[in-house]
């Protein structure tokens, strides 16, 4: 079972607050309670300046992944079949990455290494790994509460690999009861997988059942 952390120093402004690009406010910390306690309450971090300053993000719409609603093509099918799909296997493997910075748009700085390494550590943070016979090919990390796994980064080192892995995420979700991919933002990558979008008052509205419902059973995943 999970570790409840210390809860947060800090009060949010309220999710529906945000201005025009999402955001609900900038500074705080990333202690697990804080990062814990924004999530529920549908807000995530992010970077958004040079001096490291963190942003708390809502945006409208809110991008999402029903698993009932992924799609899965004849070549995605194909590829499935040359990796295998491990769970927390390799967290801090896939951290770096994912913050690798030579990847474009890179965000993930030194402090949100530490943080969600920390998350990891008290069983809130996951990684769902692709690998094949060269070693680990891709995969993705994010944060799961109950039904809502609230997907941070993804990489690639192989075709499809980190599509594999996020196909690998839906299985673990499945479908009996509330289960939602938090992707954030969709981009036409993950609309090709059935990704669509929410308006924000409707992600809210559902979070309470998303992350009160009996999740996946993590541990058992990684072993």
């Amino acid at each position: 079972m999970p570790v409840e952390p210390p809860s947060s120093a800090w009060l949010f402004p309220p999710a529906d607050s945000a201005d025009d690009h999402g955001v609900v406010g900038v500074g705080a910390d990333l202690d697990p309670g804080t990062l814990l306690t924004a999530y529920r309450s549908g807000l995530f971090p992010m970077p958004v300046r040079e001096d490291g300053a963190v942003a708390w993000w809502s945006p409208d719409p809110r991008g999402v992944l029903r698993p009932a609603d992924v799609r899965v093509s004849r070549s995605l099918r194909r590829s499935q079949r040359r990796y295998e799909v491990r769970v927390d296997t390799a967290f801090d493997e896939v951290l770096e990455a994912c913050a690798d910075p030579k990847r474009p748009r890179r965000w993930i700085d030194a402090r949100m290494v530490a943080a969600y390494t920390e998350l990891h550590r008290l069983g809130w943070a996951h990684s769902v790994e692709a690998w094949d016979d060269e070693g680990l090919a891709g995969g993705l990390y994010g944060v799961g509460l109950g039904g809502l796994f609230a997907g941070e980064s993804m990489f690639h080192q192989r075709t499809d690999a980190s599509k594999v892995a996020l196909l690998g995420l839906v299985d673990l979700l499945g479908t009996s009861g509330p289960r939602l991919v938090d992707v954030q933002w969709s981009t036409p990558h993950l609309a090709g997988l059935g990704a669509t979008e929410l308006q924000r008052d409707v992600y809210l509205a559902m979070l309470p059942t998303l992350t009160s419902a009996t999740g996946p059973d993590w541990a058992a995943a990684a072993n």
